[in-house]
């Protein structure tokens, strides 16, 4: 999916636009770096069973919680990025925004910490816990306030993108939409957390990367 083959009307950024867009395609690298890390090296970690956000508690929880909240701020710049750069068309108000909304998500996924169950961090009874805590619901709501927006961020370039007869990056945006948009299985949940995680930082990041180069 990229600005250029769609044929997206972009003004050339400032130095400073060029900047937010870049930060806006580190995010999702940056994320996945330090989450891979801590899955490797975490005592009691199993993908299988503790979705990334768990990573947020215990001693170490500062590592994933400061993640998170530099994730946003990417995404954040992202969202100023294209609010400078797109111009003319469908979704050229409405992308900025919904990338915002994901980004400010993140950064609340972040102060808002889950709850420890399931036996992680070390230490942790086994089972899910008893009662969620008002910050493991805020942190819930705001991660799925998160990616609900950039889910709707990816339908709107889909339509962007098909009005412009761009076949491959409207495709490859309504996939990462649909994938966003699957409910969560209870069986399967952390997978499809961390599933869901690199489509919707993959697909910001191609979007950065695009704007970038087609202005």
């Amino acid at each position: 999916m990229t600005a250029a083959t769609s044929g997206v009307p972009v003004r050339r950024p400032a130095r400073t636009s060029g900047r937010l867009l870049l930060a806006g395609a580190l995010a999702g690298p940056l994320f996945f770096a330090s989450a891979i890390t801590q899955m490797l090296t975490r005592e009691g970690f199993d993908i299988t069973r503790h979705p990334i956000s768990q990573l947020s508690t215990g001693d170490l929880g500062w590592i994933q919680i400061l993640t998170f909240v530099l994730a946003g701020a990417g995404a954040l710049a992202l969202a100023v990025g294209a609010g400078r750069t797109l111009t003319e068309g469908v979704g050229r108000r409405a992308l900025p925004v919904l990338v915002g909304v994901f980004g400010a998500g993140l950064v609340a996924a972040g102060v808002f910490t889950m709850d420890p169950e399931k036996g992680f961090p070390a230490g942790t009874p086994e089972g899910p816990v008893a009662q969620m805590s008002w910050h493991g619901i805020a942190h819930s709501a705001a991660a799925a306030v998160a990616f609900t927006a950039l889910a709707v961020a990816a339908v709107v370039m889909t339509v962007r993108c098909a009005r412009r007869r761009a076949t491959r990056p409207a495709v490859l945006s309504a996939a990462a939409a649909l994938v966003l948009l699957v409910p969560m299985s209870p069986d399967y949940m952390s997978i499809q957390i961390a599933v869901n995680g690199l489509v919707a930082f993959t697909w910001a990041t191609v979007l950065a990367v695009s704007l970038r180069r087609a202005a």
